[in-house]
């Protein structure tokens, strides 16, 4: 049953299917019902998971006492009836509905995987005997889709899939007669229309009419291989579909996360594996080659910079000298990046690498970056940095609250499953100082100014107690500390926030007594939240929101910090943090410590490690000398990137594990050519808890090996025995080896991922089924209760003034992911995205004197880039963003470093700016054509 069923007993309904007794259900139809037993009825216009249109007439069934055919798609089971799909009548019919419409189907091909002919083949339809329609001239105006309708049956699956399923509303069915046609928009081109390419309109294609636009439709697959996304924190399951060891076309599967849906990046975002950059031997930096915070990466000429080595001297060599670091330093010198990109296999076994072979916890990764904050609320006020309730719980609340956050463009996949929910009627309010396009389908969209987040959450919470609406008994039995905040919200009143935040002190007390009176209220953010200096003072409020309304430990309600990195979760659960170890058990702790001195057969430092952006000041003080980074862009990532390209510049040495010479490889003394995601077997953990199963498509390019390989060598000549064994690099015996390290997931078995694919967690024991909703009856905490936590108004780090008087705010758009160094190597995302913008209200552009697409400057205390202009609405008038995925225009060259105290997160969500008319056009960095082109 898909989730999006309502969640009642069906009845079981008994009646006649081609003479048999059968039983089929109050929530299915006679085709359903006809599937469960193996009966095959033709159908084109239905397909599972969209809404049944009825409008093909191929899957006519004969009735009983019926004087007409019945559509078998639409028609539900009735008791006693009696249905026969394959009588004379409605089989003649079957064969008519085929045959006239493959009498318009063109005489060119377009796809092996045609339903209709494959139907016709089934029930011997030949040769039609009905002239065909005029050929209709191909839309090839989009880089990811061909549009042929002489090939369109007018089945309208597109339609539902766009309008219904997805809900971006693009294509329509528009015309009367023989004029009457699918369109996008406004009968637009394809390429010009407000469509997002997730491709749900091709994978419901059933006859061509829309395919990808490399042609791959009439090339048959060698082999299909299911696997999870890599991008977002959605994890999506899908299917790749590989011929001579390339990847031809992506498909969803039917995941518990994605049902068969993608977006842009998980359907057409995968031939960056293919690029011609991709690192494919060991490189040492070449003798007097100086390091700099000025380079210019050129990997079209790496060997100006680096030559090839053998794996034998770039191993030896590599860890050799952090081993001689260590000894003549200590361990406190070394420092280590893990990767969110990875599996959690190789994030487990990279923390333990830093752990027992550097000896010291100076490791970390991009979680540091983006949710530090929420975690670290979240561990202090209800014992657990996880997910209350996932993503597909909005379904059942009736009250969804999505602040700072864009799922639309971040977690496209899980933005569907909130439109859906807003279109059953599930009340949706969206807070963000951007307008995003969530907003078109909230009841209340809150644009509070930017830095006002605690401001606008006081308020709410002011409002719910003054009016007496929250949870007295969730309160007295679950919680503690609820008067001090009680105390502490009094001087917010919305009378006295509004000003602040700029919402009205009525509309702020209307949305919270809808969260606070709701059966179910579901909270959702992004770094909206996180990525300030006052991020965990903004989660603090979202937690105290959910307990003193008790909104939590039920479905339908909840807190859930949207995950960005395929793998952030997971790589987080893994241990790759300073302060804890796997399954977040405190290094300090001296009880957690002696259980992985243990396990692991060695002592353990008792002193939490540095984070990312510490460890770079630390090399700039002189204290970190070595860093091993896998699979991480600090060169891209960190704020104020001439800051940390400075430290990494600075280091004694730098070894650095990846798929391409990113900007961090390029200033690094080895560089080790590991796996892309299509190239590995391991698990990842997606926001929802669940545990997912990614299995290798592809061999290895050239000399690349696994990351998991690299790693066990790297080990080995730091001195550690280790030895797992089995295909994949041992991946299973290290799997094996967290489920003793981690509680949480210790009943999942490999065999039952390789059964299963997904399974969530907590799953303590095997055979448990895994626990979607948490928190139900205590919390984690030492007294298991959640804790509430006052926050008062603390202002960004850097405010604008005269000099600098603008906003700055930074993210990602749809198409590029993370620092852009896969995205920009796939030839669809790259051609859909390829020049770095920023985006401002129009009437500022006015302002300023500057049209869209012509280049500004921004300029903060810390640098300057100039990059062309977008006029977007939702932007707040005052602000410009800019997605920091360009390397030609490095947003975070611009951001501020000034750390939020508790998750020591960087602000990248506020700092002064200034804006200016003209600049360099930035150098396109296309990655499709043939000259040296720079690495994003």
């Amino acid at each position: 049953m898909k989730m999006t069923d309502l969640e009642v007993q069906p009845e079981a309904i008994p009646f006649k299917l081609n003479g048999e007794e059968v039983t089929g259900y109050s929530n299915e139809t006679i085709l359903q019902t006809a599937k469960r037993y193996g009966i095959e009825i033709p159908h084109l216009c239905y397909k599972e998971g969209l809404r049944p249109d009825g409008n093909c007439r191929a899957c006519v069934v004969e009735i009983k006492g019926e004087r007409v055919l019945a559509p078998s798609c639409c028609r539900t089971p009735r008791a006693g009836m009696e249905v026969i799909t394959n009588s004379e009548r409605a089989l003649h019919s079957q064969k008519m509905v085929l045959e006239l419409l493959l009498s318009d189907m063109p005489q060119e091909q377009y796809t092996l995987n045609s339903e209709l002919d494959q139907w016709a083949r089934k029930l011997g339809v030949g040769k039609p005997r009905f002239a065909p329609r005029s050929r209709v001239a191909p839309d090839l105006s989009h880089p990811a889709m061909a549009v042929r309708l002489d090939a369109c049956i007018q089945c309208t699956r597109c339609l539902r899939a766009c309008r219904e399923e997805q809900v971006n509303d693009v294509i329509g069915y528009a015309f009367r007669g023989d004029r009457s046609k699918i369109v996008f928009d406004f009968d637009d081109p394809m390429g010009a229309s407000t469509c997002v390419a997730c491709g749900e309109c091709v994978q419901a294609c059933p006859t061509g009419a829309l395919m990808p636009a490399r042609e791959v439709g009439l090339e048959q697959a060698d082999k299909t291989v299911d696997s999870v996304c890599p991008y977002c924190g959605v994890g999506c399951l899908l299917t790749y579909h590989v011929k001579d060891n390339k990847i031809l076309y992506v498909t969803g599967r039917d995941g518990p996360a994605n049902h068969g849906r993608l977006c842009v990046k998980g359907r057409y975002g995968f031939d960056y594996v293919h690029h011609r950059q991709r690192l494919t031997k060991p490189l040492i930096r070449k003798p007097g080659v100086p390091k700099s915070a000025d380079f210019v990466v050129d990997p079209e000429h790496w060997q100006e910079v680096f030559r090839e080595a053998t794996w034998e001297e770039a191993l030896d060599l590599a860890a050799g000298k952090l081993r001689q670091i260590r000894d003549t330093h200590g361990k406190h010198a070394l420092a280590g990046f893990g990767s969110a990109k990875g599996s959690n296999e190789e994030a487990y076994l990279f923390q333990k690498l830093v752990r027992t072979g550097f000896g010291s916890n100076n490791v970390d990764h991009c979680t540091r970056l983006c949710h530090a904050s929420s975690v670290a609320a979240l561990l202090e006020g209800i014992g657990s940095g996880a997910v209350s309730n996932q993503v597909s719980d909005v379904m059942k609340a009736e009250v969804v609250l999505v602040i700072g956050a864009n799922p639309t463009v971040n977690h496209p996949v899980a933005a569907t499953w909130i439109k859906n929910a807003a279109k059953r009627g599930v009340k949706l309010i969206v807070a963000d100082p951007r307008r995003t396009e969530l907003a078109r389908y909230a009841t209340y969209f809150l644009q509070f100014k930017p830095d006002t987040d605690v401001a606008l959450l006081n308020a709410m919470m002011y409002t719910i107690v003054e009016e007496g609406l929250v949870n007295e008994d969730f309160i007295r039995q679950r919680t503690e500390g609820f008067e001090a905040l009680k105390e502490n919200v009094k001087g917010y009143s919305p009378e006295k926030m509004a000003p602040i935040c700029g919402i009205p002190a009525e509309t702020i007390r209307e949305v919270a007594r809808l969260y606070a009176k709701s059966k179910g209220s579901m909270i959702l953010w992004g770094m909206g939240i996180s990525q300030h200096v006052h991020g965990t003072d903004n989660a603090r409020c979202l937690i105290a929101l959910a307990l003193m309304t008790g909104q939590v430990g039920r479905p339908g309600t909840g807190l859930h910090p949207l995950r960005g990195q395929n793998n952030v979760q997971g790589a987080s659960d893994s241990g790759l943090i300073p302060m804890v170890f796997p399954d977040y058990q405190r290094v300090d702790d001296p009880q957690a410590r002696a259980r992985f001195e243990k396990l692991w057969g060695t002592s353990l430092d008792p002193k939490p490690g540095l984070t990312v952006v510490e460890i770079m000041n630390a090399i700039l003080d002189g204290q970190i000398k070595g860093m091993y980074i896998m699979g991480e862009n600090p060169a891209m990532s960190d704020p104020d990137l001439r800051h940390a390209r400075e430290a990494l510049a600075k280091l004694d040495w730098l070894v650095v594990q990846d798929i391409f010479l990113t900007e961090t490889a390029y200033l690094a003394d080895v560089v080790l050519p590991a796996s892309a995601w299509p190239e590995k077997t391991g698990t990842v953990t997606n926001t929802d808890r669940m545990v997912q199963l990614g299995r290798r498509a592809l061999d290895l390019p050239g000399d690349a090996r696994q990351d998991l390989w690299i790693i066990q060598e790297m080990a080995r000549r730091l001195g550690l025995d280790w030895h797992y064994e089995g295909p994949e690099s041992g991946v299973q015996a290290v799997f094996e080896e967290m489920r003793k390290a981690m509680p949480s997931i210790a009943g999942i078995t490999w065999e039952r991922l390789e059964r299963e694919s997904s399974v969530t967690y907590p799953c303590e024991k095997e055979g448990d089924p895994g626990q979607p909703v948490v928190f139900t009856e205590r919390f984690p905490t030492k007294t298991g209760r959640g804790r509430f936590v006052p926050a008062d108004l603390v202002p960004a780090a850097e405010r604008p003034d005269d000099e600098y008087p603008w906003v700055l705010i930074t993210g990602r758009q749809l198409e590029h992911w993370h620092t852009g160094a896969m995205t920009r190597r796939a030839s669809v995302l790259d051609a859909i995205e390829p020049e770095p913008v920023a985006s401002l209200h129009p009437l500022d552009l006015d302002v300023l004197g500057v049209k869209p697409g012509e280049v500004i400057t921004v300029e903060t205390r810390r640098g300057r880039i100039s990059l062309f202009t977008r006029a977007e609405e939702s932007t707040p008038r005052g602000a410009v963003f800019i997605p920091f995925c360009f390397y030609e225009a490095a947003a975070n060259l611009l951001t501020n470093p000034a750390l939020d105290p508790y998750g020591k997160i960087p602000e990248f969500k506020y700092c002064a700016a200034k804006v200016l008319r003209g600049g360099e056009p930035p150098v396109h960095m296309s990655y499709g054509g043939g000259r040296a082109l720079a690495v994003a």
